[in-house]
């Protein structure tokens, strides 16, 4: 009987630490989770279970690494938004799978991302054929973000940026057939360097420009 009244107590004193804990960490949704929120809500699931299971053992033996655990990843967090490369190496990058309705065979293979995964996530957005797209990126969690043709237009604007935080998009020049000497022609018509640019994207013909605030 008392082991009973010991899980349930844990029980649930982790539900309300947990559910603090992830309002600190402010996660919304599971498939908004980066590879860093994964690792930490397993480890917390696992310390969790662990704890309920050994019912001799003392709550704050788990409530001691699972707030080392909410730590780290709000500072990791911070970091990440303040530098794109640890964000960069902890999340990776969008993937452009299909480019003008056709298929990137080539990044496709690189993120283990098959053609029956492609079109299941495309059926799961109503769309019958491949021959409807005009862009598809696969997100960093594992989303399916889908630019439609336009009936309307033959050809829309390509949606990924140029410069983010500072950084030039390579990929996106080499899409839209540009040079990183006309971006830099560009800006410094504007008296800027990409080190001045928050965000930038084309929309022909102009390039519209987000400054970095002070």
């Amino acid at each position: 009987m008392s082991n009973l009244l010991i899980v349930t107590f844990k029980t649930i004193f982790f539900y309300f630490f947990i559910a603090f804990a992830y309002r600190i960490m402010g996660k919304r949704e599971i498939g908004q989770l980066g590879v860093i929120d994964l690792i930490v809500s397993i480890l917390i699931a696992e310390l969790v279970a662990i704890s309920i299971e050994n019912v001799d053992s003392s709550i704050f033996i788990t409530v001691v690494p699972i707030t080392i655990l909410v730590i780290l990843e709000v500072v990791l967090a911070y970091v990440s938004i303040k530098s794109r490369k640890v964000r960069n190496f902890f999340d990776g990058k969008p993937s452009l799978i299909i480019n003008k309705g056709i298929i990137n065979y080539k990044e496709m293979v690189k993120q283990r991302y098959s053609i029956d995964d492609l079109l299941l996530q495309l059926r799961q957005q109503k769309i019958k054929s491949i021959s409807e797209v005009e862009y598809a990126f696969l997100e960093i969690n594992g989303q399916l973000s889908v630019f439609k043709y336009n009936p309307l237009i033959k050809r829309s604007n390509y949606p990924m940026p140029l410069i983010v935080d500072g950084i030039i998009q390579t990929t996106t020049l080499k899409n839209i057939k540009k040079s990183q000497e006309w971006l830099l022609s560009n800006l410094q018509n504007k008296n800027l360097n990409p080190k001045d640019v928050f965000y930038a994207f084309y929309k022909k013909p102009k390039i519209y420009i987000i400054k970095q605030s002070c």
